[in-house]
């Protein structure tokens, strides 16, 4: 899989969160590179989804640093108290700096009073103020790539969850991102409607798309990614080449990929 040529897109570097004086993330480093494939797994309440939440400025971090292409859009500073806070980019530096990532939910978020061609076209027009024939122009090629061209004037309630979330995946890369997030993107599907999800981002991985996978789908995480993350208790355990995770000494790491396979 490894077709990485050595460029980071993302740095998190000693990033802490905590909910209620309870931490969720415990000092996570992560590096990602161009084209590289990184899945993230482990138990519930692991501190995974926080983790993309913090990646993708949906939940602002209490320490560490936060880097794009080598943009800081967060990074820890102290107060004249001695208190640690996370100082956040200028509101027009995290605008350009979101512009990097793209974020595929576990439950669609599709606008239900919107047609698929309008939730596609909706922020390319007016986020990235592309003007509506070239955001007509991606959105078509995007359908047709996932096989939904039939689809684009179609509303979320007449899709299947499938389709759903095809669809967001499409509106995801409708603005072009350099890195994709996927938060369990097939936990809300069955599974004859997550084979045909999967199969989308296996297209994605092997056009080299930078992308950070939190998921459940062990099979799934060993063929498509280049590096496994494995985290409990808002730490990051284990990572390493799918081989290495799967063949791990580790007890802990064995014992939660047996019981998923």
């Amino acid at each position: 899989m490894e077709q990485t040529d050595g460029e980071i897109l993302l740095e998190m570097n000693h990033v802490k969160k905590s909910f209620d004086g309870n931490g969720v993330l415990r000092d996570i480093s992560l590096t990602v590179k161009k084209g590289e494939v990184v899945s993230i797994i482990g138990p519930s309440g692991s501190g995974k989804s926080t983790l993309l939440r913090c990646a993708t400025l949906l939940e602002k971090m209490d320490g560490g640093e936060l880097i794009y292409l080598g943009q800081t859009a967060a990074s820890e500073k102290t107060d004249k108290n001695g208190r640690v806070q996370c100082e956040y980019a200028s509101k027009a530096e995290l605008h350009n700096i979101r512009k990097c990532f793209g974020l595929v939910f576990q439950n669609f978020n599709l606008f239900p009073h919107y047609t698929v061609m309008k939730n596609i076209i909706d922020a390319p027009i007016h986020v990235d103020k592309v003007s509506r024939t070239e955001a007509v122009a991606r959105a078509e090629k995007l359908l047709a790539q996932l096989g939904l061209s039939d689809k684009a004037d179609a509303y979320p309630y007449q899709l299947s969850g499938g389709q759903q979330q095809r669809v967001s995946i499409a509106r995801a890369l409708a603005l072009q991102p350099k890195i994709l997030f996927f938060d369990e993107p097939t936990s809300a599907l069955d599974p004859e409607l997550t084979a045909e999800v999967l199969k989308v981002i296996r297209q994605l991985a092997s056009e080299h798309m930078t992308m950070i996978i939190v998921t459940h789908e062990m099979q799934f995480a060993r063929e498509v990614s280049d590096r496994i993350i494995f985290m409990e208790q808002g730490v990051i355990v284990e990572e390493g080449s799918p081989e290495a995770l799967f063949t791990t000494e580790n007890v802990r790491v064995r014992e939660f990929i047996g019981k998923l396979q």
